[in-house]
């Protein structure tokens, strides 16, 4: 295997100061941290954890559709994930009658095995390619520099994939851009659901218990990769056959103690844990309190259709999922930067910066260039917010927004017919898509609370011209909330959008001018194009200057400190990472102790009959009751063990991940972080910081027991 840049293998990958912070890239363990993890209990060699050529624990890991984790658990390419990962994929195979979202489903043989949309991806090995990239970048700065990576990126990509798109390359700039590898995968897109529990089981404590513990979640899914009859990637056919995997996971039913060795591997998606004091500022003053005001509006007018009628409920499911997870986290994450002082913490690191850089020309100027840079786009930080959550908040001004496109194709003076014809029809397949998934009688609350709330919270001279001169003339009191339901409702009753009638007669006889008169449009098109003209300039050079200054300031961090680069490891980039520690109970305040594990005894001592968040299906509670858990029982506690915790290091796209022992098996899927430790994107607390998985037990028990799948139980491996 090629040698990857070794000096930054000995600068990133030495001992940190604790075991279990820091999300690792598999081949750059490096001895220490290696020789750490047998430490803490490990048994597998090196090669077992990460071998390019021959099959090793790395290939049961799997990318999940767009932003989740999976693993592969079987010889016929079963796939194990979260429930909330595979929601999107279960909600669109369901219908009113046969709701397997609300019911669950189980496939008792292939056949059974339904198809969806989902693609999968394994990694097939990573690439060194800093060299190519810095020598391509020279010293280049700003917007140029931008502009050069993203075409030095998008050239090496193109080389490192193949032409039939199953092999696919993506670079992930490191360290802020001091490093650069190329992750090659082979994507799969014959993906069949095999098996969900019902939703009363897969959600159990919805929002309530979000980012909980204790928990009692049984937050998993189960999916097949199929590929042609020769074993490679395909697209759907019935001829199609499971997946022979390079290697899966064998599951262990053992059970386990506290203070185990656990590892989760898998894909987080992001993290900034070198921001700076600046930054954090910005996310606790500004962008994240804005955020969470926004989507608790959004959030409040969903659920309550969504309560109404099991039609809508499985209609917004979906995307009520994804903006309720991130409304909460993003409201814990502020109070636990604020209250641990991440701001303090960050500005004593900056100060020794300061003091070291001063006389040194490559240093001595970034923080006075970055106090100007975030100085120049605090002004119009809120505006961001209220765009991307209020406006586009809204589906339907967010489609309508997004027929400025069409605007423009039926606008030019030299369009010919078929520009016309093209962007038409992608108008209104994209409008077909878009009607499936609406609700209007929550949306048109949501558009009369977004524009009232911007009018109210964005500067005055931010506003889209005339706009609210408008909506007053017509409307009346522009603080008075009556108005804006007024012309909320007029919106929804008169645009062609709504419309298959007016929508059609556009189509048969399409006219700019008449798109433009288009209520919807209107106000899509007023603050896109207010916003794209004024305001997206600003953003832009506020990032560009801001990875600049970020990239020498780490790079400076790192020449300045030899001791703490030994400690530091890449912030999480949707590249395949590792995390280690230990299952570990924890103290989050003065007088409290939480266990390490939640057993069928808790479960069912929250259980509420018909309760929205907290119901369960009467066949569990009759079995549980009756203590039937056969073969997944926890000895120890002759009870069901639930979940359990880890102080493994991860965040969002570790959704789905396994969580290994140290013999290499499965012991459960990571699913959730604690509220306690929310501040981990910017700060990881390693006192408080824990991870909560499903056991591996309660998965199995729900489809043996609860399911009546002994079909999938017969695929695994089980150590007993």
């Amino acid at each position: 295997m090629k040698k990857i840049l070794l000096t930054m293998i000995v600068t990133f990958t030495l001992l940190r100061s604790y075991a279990d912070e820091g999300m690792w890239l598999p081949l750059l363990l490096g001895e220490q941290v290696y020789a750490d993890m047998q430490k803490k209990g490990l048994k597998l060699t090196p090669q077992q954890l990460y071998d390019i050529n021959k099959a090793s624990l790395k290939d049961a890991i799997i990318i999940f559709g767009n932003g989740c984790t999976g693993e592969i658990v079987s010889s016929k390419g079963l796939i194990f994930t979260n429930h909330h990962c595979g929601y999107g994929a279960i909600a669109s195979a369901s219908t009113v009658d046969h709701n397997y979202l609300r019911d669950g489903f189980y496939a008792k043989n292939h056949n059974e095995e339904i198809r969806t949309a989902l693609t999968v991806q394994f990694l097939l090995r990573i690439t060194d390619v800093t060299k190519e990239v810095n020598d391509s970048l020279g010293t280049l700065m700003g917007k140029a520099r931008a502009d050069k990576q993203t075409a030095v990126l998008a050239a090496i990509n193109k080389r490192l994939s193949a032409a039939d798109q199953s092999i696919e390359c993506r670079i992930s700039p490191l360290f802020k851009g001091n490093q650069f590898l190329a992750f090659i995968y082979q994507r799969y897109r014959d993906i069949r659901l095999v098996g969900t529990p019902q939703e009363s089981v897969g959600k159990f404590g919805g929002d309530t218990d979000n980012w909980e513990w204790p928990r009692h979640t049984g937050d998993f899914s189960v999916f097949r990769v199929y590929t042609s009859k020769d074993g490679k990637p395909a697209e759907f056919s019935a001829e199609n056959i499971p997946l022979k995997p390079k290697y899966f996971l064998p599951v262990s039913i053992r059970g386990l103690k506290d203070g185990d060795f656990a590892m989760t591997w898998g894909y987080p998606g992001s993290t900034n844990r070198y921001e700076t004091s600046l930054g954090v500022k910005l996310s606790t003053d500004i962008n994240n309190p804005t955020l969470v005001k926004l989507r608790d509006m959004r959030l409040k007018y969903m659920f309550t259709e969504m309560q109404k009628d099991p039609a809508i409920k499985l209609k917004l499911a979906s995307s009520y999922a994804s903006i309720a997870n991130y409304w909460k986290f993003y409201d814990g994450e502020t109070k636990q930067l604020l209250k641990y002082d991440v701001f303090g913490q960050k500005q004593k690191v900056e100060a020794d910066f300061i003091k070291w850089s001063n006389g040194k020309e490559d240093y001595s100027a970034v923080f006075p260039e970055w106090e100007k840079t975030y100085d120049a786009w605090r002004p119009y930080a809120k505006h961001r917010v209220y765009m991307l959550e209020g406006i586009y908040g809204s589906p339907l001004l967010a489609f309508a927004s997004s027929l400025i496109q069409l605007e423009a194709a039926l606008l030019k003076a030299n369009a010919t017919k078929q520009d016309v014809t093209t962007a038409l029809n992608a108008a209104t397949e994209a409008r077909k898509n878009f009607l499936a998934e609406h609700n209007a009688v929550s949306d048109e609350k949501i558009v009369a609370s977004a524009l009232m709330m911007y009018y109210a919270v964005v500067p005055k001279e931010q506003h889209p011209i005339s706009f609210f001169e408008g909506v007053k003339a017509s409307f009346g009191d522009l603080k008075d909330e009556a108005t804006w339901k007024k012309y909320a409702a007029s919106v929804f009753a008169n645009t062609m959008i709504l419309n298959d009638a007016k929508w059609n007669a556009f189509a048969a006889n399409p006219d700019g001018l008449k798109l433009q008169e288009d209520p919807a449009f209107a106000i899509g098109s007023a603050f896109t194009k207010n916003w794209n003209v004024k305001f997206l300039p600003r953003f832009t050079e506020f990032t560009v200057k801001n990875n600049d200054l970020g990239r020498l300031y780490l790079k400076g961090i790192m020449e300045m400190n030899p001791a703490k680069a030994k400690k530091m490891y890449p912030d999480a980039t949707f590249t395949m990472r590792v995390s280690y520690g230990n299952v570990k109970s924890y103290v989050p305040k003065d007088a409290v102790k939480y266990d390490f594990v939640t057993t069928s005894k808790g479960l069912l001592e929250k259980y509420k009959a018909g309760d929205y968040e907290f119901d369960l299906p009467s066949k569990q509670i009759e079995l549980l009751k009756k203590k039937d858990f056969g073969q997944y029982v926890d000895k120890s506690r002759n009870d069901l063990v639930i979940g359990f915790i880890t102080t493994n290091d991860i965040t969002g796209g570790n959704s789905g991940s396994p969580v290994i022992n140290a013999n290499g098996e499965l012991i459960g899927l990571a699913f959730d972080g604690n509220y306690e430790a929310l501040s981990h994107k910017l700060a990881f607390d390693k006192d408080l910081n824990r991870t909560i998985c499903v056991d591996i037990r309660y998965v199995l028990w729900c489809i043996d027991k609860l399911g009546g799948a002994d079909n999938l139980i017969k695929e695994l491996k089980l150590v007993k």
